[in-house]
């Protein structure tokens, strides 16, 4: 009898994701998105004096040059309005210059007035020497803040020293788009075949009609270091059938910069089979992931309602670093249960030279269950399809690839 066939929605073949500033490769590339039809214009400034709120009462100065400025003391913050009109991602600016002779840090919230009790950091920290900046203003900086449309309500924080603040700027670098493709799973049948893959097999940059490369340091939601550049082979590169991703230490003036790849914006996926091979970078610090994300993402409001399925994560302070014997994280986030509300569902499994060998991780995704493996050894299932806070998982899914420096998790170990 003939065998009804299952659709494989994705396949990743020999995805390396390897970590160390000691490459030799350089040049080329950019940390900015190349010009294109996609963006925009788009440039919306809120004036310090125009703060709707404050943590403590705040006055209005005005210097010698006729700007006026606020005055945030350390640990204050003042709110502002931001009226948003088109979504994308965007460079989050402050003008800013230490009222004393210290250090002064601060950061943006987002959705401030959010009722579900998070805080939507959406820089990370934002950093200027006081020495530097005592008689000068200095414009801060941090790209890929994801804003959708609308009036959202921030807050300007102050974690470090006490800032005067002229002004508050976003600048639209990339614009939302739909994505064009759906693939998906037809649930009849007993055996997968493949409807998408990325074999790796051609050296040099990635296939950007499958990959949509990320872009910034905002922080990604969990403080990472990390600047993910566009169209850099020194941070994405295709050697040998491999993809890889390499993060390297003080580069292009930041911290680190490395790689992050999605399928956002030309294909996302419903159901079915996703797998790759990959291996992972030793030593403390890394966080190395293939994960999928809802395509309804847009901002920070949309996490984790859009749902999130780690198909592995791994991070280097639970490698050996002799042995490469490591531990591989497979979890979903949802309304209902994620990591910020320390209930995700999740689970590990400890894996033999996953540092320094290639291991097959993979998700069976359905309308009932997602089951996770590695090397097929079934070891996670989720199984709650009853209610949309529980079960985000029937709309699709975008695939994901990166390697992140410290943050939340990354860095809880230095």
């Amino acid at each position: 009898m003939k065998k009804r066939i299952k659709i494989l929605p994705g396949i990743l073949a020999a995805a390396a994701l390897i970590c160390g500033p000691s490459c030799n490769r350089s040049g080329g590339g950019s940390a900015t998105e190349e010009s294109s039809d996609e963006n925009i214009a788009t440039v919306i400034t809120v004036e310090s004096e125009d703060y709707t709120g404050s943590s403590a009462e705040t006055g209005i100065q005005t210097l010698g040059s006729g700007e006026h400025i606020v005055v945030v003391p350390d640990g204050g913050w003042i709110s502002f309005d931001v009226p948003v009109t088109v979504p994308g991602r965007y460079r989050s600016m402050v003008r800013a210059s230490s009222a004393g002779d210290g250090d002064i840090a601060l950061w943006l919230e987002d959705y401030s007035d959010n009722t579900d009790g998070r805080t939507y950091n959406i820089t990370g920290s934002m950093e200027l020497a006081g020495a530097e900046t005592r008689d000068s203003f200095t414009t801060l900086q941090k790209d890929g803040s994801p804003l959708n449309e609308g009036i959202h309500k921030m807050k300007l924080h102050m974690e470090k020293g006490e800032a005067r603040v002229d002004w508050i700027r976003f600048e639209l670098i990339r614009k939302h788009l739909e994505t064009p493709k759906v693939l998906t799973q037809n649930m009849e049948g007993d055996e997968w075949v493949i409807a998408w893959a990325d074999e790796f097999d051609t050296d040099g940059m990635l296939d950007t009609t499958k990959w949509t490369y990320d872009i910034g340091d905002w922080g990604w939601g969990n403080n990472e270091l990390q600047y993910y550049t566009v169209g850099r082979e020194e941070n994405a590169r295709i050697e040998n059938g491999n993809l890889i991703i390499e993060a390297r230490k003080d580069d292009m003036g930041h911290k680190w910069t490395s790689a992050r790849i999605t399928t956002r914006w030309k294909t996302c996926f419903l159901y079915g089979r996703i797998e790759f091979r990959a291996m992972v970078p030793a030593h403390r610090g890394n966080w190395a992931a293939g994960w999928t994300l809802g395509d309804s993402y847009v901002d920070e409001m949309s996490w984790p309602y859009c749902g999130e399925v780690d198909i592995m994560e791994s991070v280097g302070f639970e490698i050996d670093d002799e042995t490469g014997d490591g531990t591989a994280h497979a979890s979903i986030h949802c309304g209902a249960y994620y990591f910020k509300k320390n209930n995700a569902r999740s689970s590990t499994t400890g894996v033999s030279r996953m540092s320094g060998q290639f291991h097959t991780y993979a998700v069976e995704w359905t309308p009932e269950y997602i089951k996770a493996f590695v090397d097929d050894k079934h070891y996670f299932t989720y199984d709650e399809p009853s209610d949309p806070l529980t079960w985000p998982f029937n709309e699709p899914q975008n695939i994901i690839l990166n390697l992140a420096m410290g943050g939340g998790w990354g860095g809880a170990r230095g």
